[in-house]
């Protein structure tokens, strides 16, 4: 797994963050030192999508990105559920693709690039997964995108969505995000990685309430929503029908 090292030279222009080749690289080490409990949270979503899929239905996972959670879903589903990937960057399918090649699938699996943005490509799914995604569709269209999933779920399945969050409270924010950084210097990130990063996303990446993802949720289609897992600002949904 090849290191992060994407914010480690100092710049003087910071652009966006993006996901392009220089990100897709690394992408899988700046998870895993940069998301909280990241395995133990992938394993939740794949033994919870176990439960909610379905024959005769798809599992899709809405910016798959390097392909680790299609990976870990191999594991815990019926060889006869298919998989569909779906992310914006090339980049990140063809590093997706490459693990898979590497590592064999037991089920058939779909590729799609597209930009949320421009909707969500969710049809005869039982579940659909939504890991460190939402927060980069802009606020705009994620009432849309959210409907779109509902409607392009079986009346029994369930969308897994995890999120950064932010607190109400503006003190409690403060410590929610220094224990944040705390813990990306303890995984080996320098100030200055942590600072070039979080002013390239500042832009880029919004996130909600906890109460605003909660209501985002129920008023288009997910009735029935509970926390299947938080670490200060992370937060995960189970939502369903």
């Amino acid at each position: 797994m090849a290191k992060d090292k994407v914010y480690s030279d100092k710049r003087t222009v910071i652009q966006d963050f993006n996901f392009g080749h220089a990100t897709a690289l690394v992408f899988d080490d700046m998870l895993a030192r940069s998301v909280p409990f990241y395995a133990e949270l992938q394993r939740m979503m794949a033994e919870i999508a176990a439960d909610y899929a379905l024959p005769g239905t798809s599992v899709v996972d809405l910016g798959c990105s390097t392909g680790t959670t299609i990976l870990l879903l191999d594991h815990f589903l019926p060889p006869s559920i298919p998989v569909v990937g779906v992310d914006y960057s090339q980049e990140m399918i063809l590093k997706a693709k490459e693990k898979i090649a590497e590592h064999g699938m037991k089920r058939e699996v779909e590729f799609i690039c597209q930009d949320l943005n421009q909707g969500a490509p969710v049809r005869n799914a039982s579940v659909v997964v939504m890991n460190l995604t939402l927060q980069f569709v802009r606020p705009l269209y994620r009432q849309t995108i959210i409907r779109q999933i509902a409607d392009g779920l079986h009346k029994d399945g369930c969308l897994l969505l995890v999120e950064k969050v932010l607190s109400g409270d503006s003190n409690i924010n403060r410590f929610f995000i220094k224990y944040y950084y705390d813990f990306k210097q303890r995984n080996g990130y320098s100030q200055l990685e942590i600072s070039q990063k979080r002013e390239a996303l500042e832009n880029v990446l919004i996130p909600y309430q906890v109460e605003e993802d909660v209501h985002l949720l129920k008023s288009n289609g997910f009735p029935n929503v509970d926390i299947f897992f938080k670490w200060y600002n992370f937060c995960g949904f189970l939502a369903h029908k």
